[in-house]
């Protein structure tokens, strides 16, 4: 059996804080937030009007305006991503068969959404066929196929917010053996109306600002985006004289009791231990956590129990991060978003900061690089990605060495 080494090539993020690498990172680590008025949707029947809506966007610049149509905007946003990353990656012709792509999402394309509310008002009779088509979960991957002319695997992971690292890992595995050279691998949602709805019944979202780990959080703020990391083997990286951002050394998936927005400890413990142990890693190799970290008071909770049983008497010592509080939360492309800033993380030896945190909790006390970006070397960093159902995911990436 081949065991390749699988490093990171391109890096392709589509967020409310910037698009493109250079603009995500830089405004990442200023601390900017992208938590404005939401202009998706109507919001004035509910108490929230704020989110991560990804306005610097324009998908007029990635794709033909006759393809546009055709298009959904989470597919869009999936495309541009994945364009983004081929061109950081400098990659031109792409091996059609020993390219795959794999996308994870938690509400599919918006079609989904008005084909439901078209149904609900007017019947079956009003449905638009062209509609139908453009809803299927399965064509965020298959329009980023189609659009890079590519014919190797293709993967739709609907495993919601976790997504993203459950996309990665399966990349990373067909690398690893063999199977394929390269793989866009990621996640991708839009504004979802169903989402805001649904996010408001539980009572998980605050009104204006996200603030993971504060003792005053209030909750979540809805976002969207998308974010590609091309992944590569090794040999084929070396052999194009490939930029490098990181390797991949594996990821740990555990599925638990998940309930509501209160996940179990046990299972957020059990999916970074089990990563560790999948890469020959100790508690003791970690440098960095980037969290799921939504600001829910349960989640960010549980999150920093699950962390300190982890890493023990070193808990205090590793510095930890939720980009959330900048990007709002991005669903299924909130995990692929948050390991390409793993990536540059490791490569630039820089953390980006958890912006909004004024208050500490004592139940919240680990290092949560306040407000301020910080240098600090990095080798080995976690991405953690949780989701309803109990889907857990944790990513391990490493900083690259020959």
């Amino acid at each position: 059996m081949n065991n390749h080494r699988v490093v990171v090539t391109g890096l392709g993020p589509v967020s409310s804080i910037g698009v493109g690498r250079k603009d995500f990172w830089r405004a990442l680590t200023a601390g900017t937030s992208g938590i404005s008025e939401i202009t998706a949707f109507d919001t004035s029947g509910f108490k929230c009007h704020r989110g991560g809506e990804a306005k610097p966007f324009k998908p007029e610049e990635f794709i033909q305006q006759r393809k546009l149509k055709f298009l959904g905007r989470a597919s869009q946003l999936a495309i541009s991503a994945a364009l983004l990353a081929q061109e950081d990656a400098g990659v031109g012709t792409l091996p059609k068969t020993r390219t795959g792509v794999f996308m994870g999402t938690t509400m599919g394309e918006k079609p989904l959404e008005e084909l439901i509310r078209t149904w609900v008002q007017g019947g079956l009779k009003d449905l638009d066929r062209i509609r139908i088509l453009q809803a299927s979960v399965n064509n965020l991957s298959a329009n980023v196929a189609l659009h890079l002319k590519t014919q190797g695997a293709n993967y739709m992971f609907p495993t919601a917010c976790a997504a993203g690292n459950y996309a990665i890992g399966y990349g990373f595995d067909l690398i690893k053996s063999g199977e394929l050279d390269f793989a866009f691998a990621g996640g991708a949602d839009a504004f979802f109306y169903v989402a805001f709805v649904g996010f408001q019944s539980l009572y998980a979202m605050a009104q204006d600002r996200c603030q993971p780990f504060d003792k005053n959080r209030k909750g979540m703020m809805l976002g969207e985006g998308a974010g590609i990391l091309l992944l590569e083997s090794l040999d084929s990286a070396v052999k194009r004289n490939a930029r490098i951002y990181a390797e991949i050394l594996g990821y740990g998936l555990s599925c638990d009791a998940y309930h509501a927005t209160a996940p179990d400890p046990r299972g957020v413990t059990r999916v970074m231990e089990k990563a560790l142990q999948e890469t020959g890693l100790t508690y003791k190799d970690v440098d960095f956590i980037c969290t799921h970290g939504t600001g829910t008071p349960t989640n960010d909770k549980v999150e920093c129990l699950a962390i300190k049983n982890v890493l023990k008497e070193r808990a205090q010592q590793v510095p930890i991060n939720s980009i959330k509080s900048m990007l709002g939360h991005p669903m299924g492309a909130a995990s692929a978003l948050e390991a390409i800033s793993c990536c540059l993380t490791v490569k630039e030896d820089l953390i980006a900061p958890t912006i909004n945190y004024e208050t500490p909790d004592p139940e919240c006390d680990l290092d949560c690089v306040p407000n301020k970006a910080r240098k600090k070397k990095i080798n080995i960093a976690l991405n953690n990605g949780f989701a309803f159902g109990g889907n857990n995911s944790c990513l391990v990436i490493k900083k690259f060495k020959e």
